[in-house]
């Protein structure tokens, strides 16, 4: 059975349990919701990227996550990674960050690569962006990807500091990732409206406008750091359009470099986003609003 078929089956299901039990319907969807479907495997290239690395276990919101850093610890560089995935995503960033003299940090988010949970959300991702800030200080750079752009975001708008701040395959919009996850399990209204209220009554007790409040467009003043922006035309699992919304917003502060052939993940592998944002991250960058370069 394909990934497909699996989610055109649970989609189903889900709604025929709506029209019995719209109450259960709603609490398997919103499990359903923030639960990564699966664990990435560790590549080659990884494994030995953790055997150089400083590994710790700490207790962030009542989970065990597990950070890394290389390096002496000094100029602090944060790697935020996205969902069903891990730290060590950025294993081609790391040796360029070490020779140019940053101390790279990453970590696996509940829920992902080796930390516990079964379930997890953006604002645990936040937590432990926070988690670190409080440990290290002020990172020289946050380089993130997918929705490690959006709790990058939401962390910096709560007090993390940080020089730069490099959003790739960003993930901008919080009512993107509710509309993606309905629609790709096409339920039906009346299941989508108890998916969004347990949404709002338990991941945001008493918050408000968290539709708006929770993207990365949102208050663009909170931010101040310049920001590089990379993300692939072709990206199938978050449009384009979602890095020009925020390139948009942020005008002068932000570059676009839109990228073809490299879809939403390939792209942290590219040698010319992996050089581009080390030359953002160690030196003023300037340009045009938005660039385009071929995937290698």
């Amino acid at each position: 059975m394909t990934m497909d078929q699996a989610t055109a089956l649970t989609g189903k299901a889900l709604n025929t349990l709506c029209a019995v039990s719209p109450w259960l319907a709603g609490e398997a969807a919103y499990r359903i919701f923030r639960l990564p479907l699966k664990r990435v495997t560790v590549r080659d290239e990884e494994r030995l990227l953790i055997d150089q690395a400083h590994v710790e276990k700490v207790r962030v919101g009542g989970e065990t996550v597990v950070t890394y850093r290389w390096g002496s610890g000094e100029r602090p560089v944060l790697l935020a990674h996205g969902w069903q995935s891990r730290g060590t995503c950025f294993a081609r960033f790391v040796p360029g960050l070490l020779d140019a003299g940053y101390s790279p940090v990453a970590y696996d988010a509940p829920a992902h690569g080796d930390a516990t949970g079964g379930t997890t959300h953006v604002l645990a991702f936040r937590d432990v962006i926070a988690h670190l800030a409080a440990e290290h200080g002020e990172f020289e750079a946050v380089i993130s990807h997918s929705v490690g752009v959006m709790a990058a975001v939401l962390a910096l708008r709560s007090g993390v500091s940080a020089r730069r701040l490099v959003a790739i395959s960003q993930v901008g919009e919080f009512t993107f990732l509710f509309d993606q996850f309905s629609g790709q399990l096409a339920l039906r209204p009346r299941l989508r409206q108890e998916l969004r209220q347990r949404i709002e009554s338990r991941i945001f007790p008493g918050e408000k406008d968290i539709w708006r409040r929770f993207s990365t467009t949102h208050e663009p003043e909170g931010i101040t750091a310049p920001i590089l922006i990379f993300h692939d035309e072709g990206d199938r699992m978050a449009g384009v359009d979602q890095a020009r919304r925020m390139a948009e917003v942020f005008g002068d502060q932000a570059r676009l470099v839109v990228t073809q052939g490299l879809g939403h993940r390939r792209i942290l592998d590219d040698p010319g986003v992996v050089q581009g944002t080390l030359d953002f991250v160690t030196a003023a960058q300037s340009g045009p609003a938005e660039t385009s370069v071929a995937g290698r």
